[in-house]
């Protein structure tokens, strides 16, 4: 937890500018919470931890940043002062208040105890799991208390050994930490870290920050590769469980929270390949592995420490070798006057003893043959190098310890102290991450680690722990915080760290030394302040205590942890700790009970390895290198990690081809895994559909309808087909089999030799809910649309995975019970948000009743079609330079960025750069700055604000410009070479510029990827004008429908990923709803999407949105502030794509005949951009329905084809005696009827099994298609007067209102009055024909009367829609209403041969709509029912007697398709 606080309290500390506000950072902790149970969707358990006391030997550390980051601050605001800026007046917020104890902790302690009851209380998603608060007052680290929890799981009896755990945090401790726990299923979570360039500052919001997953699980199949070549050598069992525990041994020796790292042994300098090296070459010799469980072997240890020491003599005879260059230079022998003194000494000692022996040999000698004397003296030679040797690396440690350790004398009891020392705090640590702390006291009393060739003798020692008691919070801040931070202690305290008389005043020095010690960041060096005296610091308190108040004292206790869960019986209020900020939780569920501090206690001795068998089952997310054989070594291969390729070698595996295997030919592999599911992208296994093969000349792929996406299994067959490929085509197949070779290798370390074949398959999105035959709801896989190359040799058919997919939901009720939401995927209120009623009545016949609110949307029509006034003009750098009067080079280059070195080129002085360039474009990250620069193709374009800030800045320092076009091939400049008078300050200058571009707000601009299609600032401001005339507008109707539940989308956890129409596209300025639950943006919420972000994976792609409202959590996206907000398409429905499908995006089925421009509408011809191949010949014009224009078609034999809205309506299952009075009268009427292929507006889902039942059906009324040709009019208007006269007759006719006392329906069944329908008979429609053409093909009428504005849109034949028959406002408010008179039923009406089912809608409408003038007529309810017999049902004629002077009504009609057999 404690990095979430850091990162949402001071995410930047390099701005000394930046305050924040407690709420916010506390809705913003919240708000990070949130996203991080929605990234790790835990099941069980959600542990939240802060860091409480800490061990005595963390304090050491905690104390030595704090009185860093105070001292970094203070030099922060003296220079910002210095420079003359202006600080804000409020205080900057204090991160040392992050801290157990502080006052600030309390709080947030208190808000975070709100937080989880207010989540358990109105999420769903966190009432299946307990959640645990460890706050700041229950003593430990956070993630040792998470630990501390595992353990004591671990150690019940009934522990699931396939439990999966996910810890988020940014320490690398945590590796060690989840290795300890010996689980075969742990990863580590944590954002994105990018190294190299500047510091980069993190992205505040969390959904901006790219989180990385770290599986603990392929490590340790790593680390048990990089360890197999010892497997052939040791006499003792091979155990990797054991090897990883030495692996964790061996890390800590680089240093780590509680111990300095041993001198020079780097991580950067390659420690860890040489540590590892060393364990290999010792191991056998061992005899047993070093670390036992958390215990080290002594014995072992040492041997290993003895010769690891050699790197300690390598490491120095570099050394050596440089100190004998430098004597032969300077004549002194030694570079440290100590180690010169010390050396001289040892010397004279040395030289007494040689003399002793010299002399008992000069006599030995004498008595010998003087002609054997000449080699000897040769012999004699490299011994007394090898003891100069010795003496000068005794003398170096010497230096070391003399300097470092400031001791005076470097004696046998002091170095054998240290290695004592050194050797227990190796096994505090190792019992620290094993079992927990074994003391609160013992801490590592140095600042500095020995020499390795020091720690000798360490077999025998006995090492033992007094476990001692934590400190209370106050005493800790006293031992931990620097005089800086004083305020965030009790008052009473506070003298000790200021005064003079202070009995520990030394504790707290205003000034200290830092020690890089070989480090290379700043923050890695050596803090060099005293050590607490715990004694001395409790006796200098024990005055103090009694002055403490009330609230302090119960601030300075320890606190048991807190466990949290979901009890729907439970209801009280919970109060929030801040009411003017966050609301009270009035309806709480949630009940707690404290743990114990001592409960998760685990002995020592209890703490086992869960072992299981990792081939038996593959979990999805926790890879394994398993599956695929392979081979694996060490090499330098420059992989890429963290944004640079490693210096260091690389574990490379190398998949091995399987040499005699008959899958090499294309239709074998075809046969294993065309149609079936498998596992790609090894070893992150992504479950995936296989819809093709490919050998590069032959592909076999799948042969589907449109949007089917079925599993063939077991012995079926799958519908397949044979393609010979093109050059073209065998170009890109190659290209591909590059591409994903070159990433392997180089991202993930994976040689994958020659492909032969490549699978092209359709990657897992999720589950989504399906109603099977019996009415049960099951969750169905859903596969993406996108179809991706894979190669074939890295995907893994045939393995057991773990489902996880969960689900409670077995019948329609439990799918949508009463008061859930859900969406409609339907026509009419597409994207509708509903929420669903009691259904008992219809829920038998597959329907559920749903009550939708459809608020007023804007009009963004006349905006899009004026866009081009509002967005930003910007022009190529030509443009620019003339109207500067400056070259395109320069204007090419100040955009970007401008290294000035300091010195001259001939004299640089450091290395030190500033770059003052604007950095408005980066050409190798591919990000432009909107509204100033934009990139088309390989072009950069530039806005007028870039003119402006370009002429600003040549104003102010012309004779940069000009020195930079006569030198423009240079890379890099120099402050003397541009500013070379001696009164001209170079230095000065570029600190001028740099100052003036970071106070320019051109700095703070945020920048945006090449490849996003975005809306400029000034377009999203006037969607928002627009939006915001709409809420004035204040128009919110409610409809209550019946629907069949194929047609609605509810939002649940277990469908997320899962796109709700996957035949929508997206645009820009397309009106969407988001209806994802539990997430940042309230479900529900409409926005425009203002911006898309393009990605290689079609999940990938986000589409920022402007949201009609601000909500917590939003983003600032060139809008109003939290307004803004990036999601996938799996969030969002569409709602223009929805009025696309109904209005205008479809091809006609019948052509309208343009109108002259002078009418006061458009006639828009089809965008063409249908799912369907077809094209629809319309004149030869392919116009889009955003156009001003109206299209214009040249005279044809079809122009006198017009929308037959009668063929509509008879084909609408309407009773026959109206067509027959129809063509007795000679109707007139349009009836060349064209058909086309509609935008399938057909959802995947419940109900889509019986296609051919339908067109069986449909075979019957071929006949009942009937031409009638409209004799030539010489005016439109002529045939409206007709079309009107017989129109009204008809309507009067079809509509029979409240007439008749059968009901019928419709497949969608849109049901205004809840009455219970008595038993019905459906009839079939006559036109169903149509269907037969195109099965799924939607066909829609338009027509649109000058001046009268009836709009009739009615479908033919469309699958499972209704359309409502509309009355505008003005024609509605006209005193020419249409009186709706009932007709009764004509009596030589003819029951219809073979009659099939089919039925009508009602629906009910609020009069926002329609202004009426009753009333009454808001309640109304119309049903519309048609007057049907079959041949087994009498006709009944209509009720008598109905008031002929009806008020009038808002109507909405369906007219329905034939009800589909299941």
């Amino acid at each position: 937890m404690n990095g979430i606080i850091h990162q949402c309290s001071h995410p930047n500390d390099d701005d000394v500018h930046f305050r924040i506000s407690e709420d916010k950072i506390f809705a913003d902790i919240f708000h990070y919470l949130e996203v991080l149970f929605r990234i790790i969707k835990p099941r069980k358990v959600f542990f939240m931890a802060v860091d409480g006391v800490a061990p005595r030997a963390k304090m050491n550390q905690q104390r030595g940043r704090r009185f860093r980051s105070a001292k970094e601050a203070e030099d922060k605001i003296k220079k910002a002062l210095e420079k003359g800026e202006t600080l804000p007046t409020e205080a900057r917020f204090d991160s040392n208040c992050i801290t157990p104890g502080t006052e600030f902790m309390a709080r947030l302690h208190e808000h975070l105890k709100y937080f989880v009851n207010m989540k358990i209380s109105t999420d769903k998603s966190w009432q299946g799991v307990t959640v645990y608060l460890s706050g700041h007052e229950t003593p430990g680290e956070g993630e040792h208390k998470i630990m501390e929890f595992i353990r004591s799981e671990k150690a019940k009896p009934h522990h699931d050994p396939n439990t999966r755990h996910c810890l988020y945090g940014l320490d690398a401790d945590l590796i060690m930490l989840g290795l300890t726990s010996h689980e075969a299923h742990f990863a580590l979570l944590r954002e994105e870290v990018r190294f190299g360039g500047k510091k980069s500052q993190r992205a505040c919001a969390p959904e901006e920050t790219t989180f990385h997953l770290l599986h603990l699980s392929l490590m340790r199949e790593y680390i048990d590769y990089e360890f197999s070549p010892v497997k052939d050598k040791i006499s003792f069992e091979y155990d990797i469980e054991r090897i990883i525990d030495d692996w964790i041994l061996m890390g800590f020796l680089v240093g780590n929270d509680f111990i300095p790292h041993l001198p020079h042994l780097h991580i950067n300098h390659d420690a860890l390949p040489l540590l590892y090296r060393t364990y290999m070459a010792i191991l056998p010799e061992l005899g047993g592995y070093i670390n036992e469980n958390g215990h080290l072997n002594l014995k072992r240890f040492e041997k290993y420490l003895t010769r690891l020491s050699d790197f300690d003599r390598e490491h120095f005879s570099e050394v050596f070798v440089d100190l004998k260059w430098f004597e032969s230079k300077v004549g002194n022998k030694y570079l440290n006057e100590a180690a010169g003194i010390a050396a001289e000494e040892a010397r004279k000692n040395k030289q007494k003893k040689q003399k002793a022996q010299e002399n008992s040999i000069c006599l030995a000698a004498l008595e010998k043959n003087e002609g054997e004397a000449t080699p000897k003296t040769v012999l004699e030679d490299e011994p007394e190098d090898d003891d100069l040797f010795e003496t000068e690396f005794r003398q170096y440690k010497r230096t070391y310890y003399m300097t470092k350790m400031g001791v005076e004398v470097v004696s046998d009891d002091f170095l054998a102290d240290q290695a004592e020392c050194y050797v227990q705090a190796i096994q505090w640590i190792l019992h620290y991450y094993y079992h927990g702390v074994q003391s609160w006291s013992w801490y590592y009393p140095y600042h500095y680690a020995p020499y390795l060739s020091d720690i000798r003798n360490i077999s025998e020692l006995k090492i033992k722990f007094e476990l001692g008691k934590p400190f209370m919070p106050f005493e800790q801040l006293l031992a931990v915080l620097p005089a800086a931070s004083k305020d965030l202690l009790p008052k009473c305290y506070q003298h000790l760290m200021i005064s003079q008389d202070s009995p520990i005043i030394e504790y707290y020095p205003l000034d200290f030394k830092t020690d890089l010690n070989g480090k290379q960041q700043e923050w890695e060096a050596v803090v060099l302040i005293p050590f607490i005296d715990e004694k001395r610091l409790l006796q200098a308190m024990e005055s103090c205590n009694k002055c403490l108040k009330e609230e302090e004292k119960r601030r300075n206790t320890h606190s048991a942890c807190l466990m949290y869960w979901y009890d729907k019986d439970a209801e009280f209020q919970y109060l929030s700790p801040w009411p003017e900020k966050f609301p009270a939780v009035e309806r709480c569920h949630t009940r707690y009970k404290t743990i114990p501090l001592d409960a998760w206690l685990v002995e020592i001795t209890h703490n086992k390895i869960t072992k299981i068998n990792k081939s038996a089952l593959y979990f999805c997310g926790f890879p394994t290198l398993k599956h695929i054989k392979h081979k694996f070594y060490l090499r330098k291969s420059g992989v890429q990690v963290f944004q640079q390729s490693s210096h260091g070698e690389n574990m490379m595996l190398e998949i091995t081809a399987d040499e005699n295997s008959k899958e090499q030919m294309v239709e074998n592999v075809a046969s294993l895994v065309l149609g079936k599911r498998v596992f790609v992208n090894w070893p992150h296994l992504e479950e995936a559909r296989v819809v093709a093969v490919s050998d590069g000349e032959t592909k076999l792929y799948l042969e589907e309808p449109h949007g089917t996406q079925k599993l063939y299994m077991g012995n079926a067959v799958p519908p397949t087909k044979v393609a010979y490929i093109g050059d073209k085509e065998q170009s890109i197949w190659i290209k591909e089999v590059q591409g994903i070779s070159e990433q392997y290798q180089r991202r993930k370390g994976i040689i994958i030799h020659e492909t032969s074949i490549v699978v092209y398959a359709q990657l897992l999105t999720g589950n989504r809910y399906q109603l099977n035959q019996n009415g049960e709801v099951y969750l169905e896989k859903q596969w993406s649309k996108q179809v991706l190359p894979f190669v074939y040799q890295t995907v893994v058919k045939d393995i057991k995975a773990f489902d996880s997919r969960f689900s409670n939901i077995k019948t329609l009720d439990d799918l949508f019970p009463p008061g859930s939401t859900a969406f409609m995927l339907g026509s009419p209120y597409y994207g509708g948000m509903g929420e669903v009623q009691d259904s008992r009545d219809v829920i038998t016949e597959g329907r559920i009743r749903v009550v939708f609110s459809i608020p007023c949307e804007p009009q963004l029509d006349p905006l899009i079609q004026n866009q081009h006034k509002y967005s930003v003009k910007y022009n190529p750098a030509y443009i620019l330079a003339s109207r500067l009067g400056v070259s395109g080079y320069l204007v090419s280059r100040f955009t970007g960025s401008i290294f000035i070195g300091r010195g001259s080129k001939k004299n640089p002085h450091g290395d030190h750069k500033a770059n003052v360039g604007l950095n408005l474009k980066f050409n190798k990250k591919n990000e432009e700055v909107p509204g100033y620069t934009k990139k088309v193709g390989n072009e950069w374009m530039y806005s007028s604000a870039v003119e402006q800030l370009l002429a600003e800045y040549l104003e102010r320092v012309p004779e940069l410009f000009n020195y930079i076009a006569k030198n423009s091939q240079e890379d890099i400049f120099y402050e003397d070479d541009i500013w070379p008078g001696e009164d001209e300050n170079g230095a000065e200058k570029v600190q001028e510029i740099v100052a003036w571009l970071k106070a320019h707000p051109v700095s703070a601009l945020s920048r945006s990827s090449c490849d996003l299609q975005i809306l400029d600032a000034a377009i999203v401001e006037k969607i928002e004008e627009e939006i915001e005339k709409c809420k004035q507008r204040k128009s919110n109707k409610k409809v209550r429908v019946t629907v069949k539940p194929h047609l609605l989308y509810r939002p649940l956890e277990q469908q997320n990923g899962v796109v709700p129409d996957r035949d929508a596209e997206y645009r820009l300025f397309d009106r969407v709803v988001n209806v994802r639950e539990n997430f940042s943006v309230p479900v529900g919420l409409r926005g425009t999407i203002i911006g898309i972000k393009g990605a290689s994976r079609e999940t990938d792609v986000l589409f920022e949105v402007l949201f009609d409202e601000e909500f917590l959590g939003g983003l600032t996206i060139r809008c109003s502030p939290a307004r803004g907000y990036r999601l996938p398409s799996s969030a969002l429905i569409n709602l223009s794509h929805g009025s696309r499908s109904e209005m205008g995006n479809q091809k006609l089925t019948a052509i309208v005949k343009p109108q002259p421009a002078v009418n006061n509408y458009n006639s828009y011809a089809s965008d063409l951009s249908s799912v369907c191949s077809q094209k629809v010949h319309l004149g030869g014009l392919n116009h889009s329905p955003r156009s001003l224009f109206v299209p214009t078609q040249a005279q044809s034999k079809q122009d006198d084809e017009f929308c037959s809205i009668w063929q509509s309506l008879q084909s609408s299952g309407k009773s026959h005696h109206a067509q027959q009075n129809m063509h007795e009268k000679g109707a007139v009427l349009p009836q060349e009827i064209k058909l086309g292929t509609g935008n399938q507006f057909y959802k995947p889902g419940f109900n889509d099994s019986s296609f051919k039942g339908q067109q069986r059906k449909q075979d019957p009324y071929k006949k009942c298609n009937k031409k009638v040709v409209l004799p030539e009019c010489h005016h439109v208007s002529e045939w409206f007067i007709l079309f009107l006269k017989k129109g009204t007759q008809m309507l009067k006719e079809i509509l029979k209102i409240d007439g008749s006392d059968l009901e019928t329906r419709n497949e969608m069944k849109s049901q205004v009055n809840d009455v219970p329908a008595p038993p019905r008979q459906d009839c079939h429609g006559a036109a169903l024909q149509y269907r037969q053409a195109k099965k799924l093909g939607m066909f829609r009428h338009q027509l649109i009367k000058k001046k009268s504005n009836l709009l009739f849109s009615l479908p033919v034949g469309s699958h499972n829609q209704f359309i409502p028959l509309q009355v505008t406002k003005k024609r509605a408010a006209s005193k020419k209403n249409f009186e709706l008179k009932e007709f009764q039923s004509s009596p030589q009406a003819a029951p219809l041969k073979n009659e099939q089912p089919v039925s009508s809608d009602h629906i009910q409408q609020d009069s926002s709509s329609a202004p009426l003038k009753s009333p009454q007529a808001a309640q109304s309810t119309v049903s519309f029912q048609d007057n049907v017999a079959t041949p087994s049902v009498p006709h009944n004629k209509s009720t008598p007697n109905t008031s002929s002077k009806r008020k009038p009504r808002k109507l909405a009609v369906n007219f329905g398709a034939p009800k589909s057999s299941q």
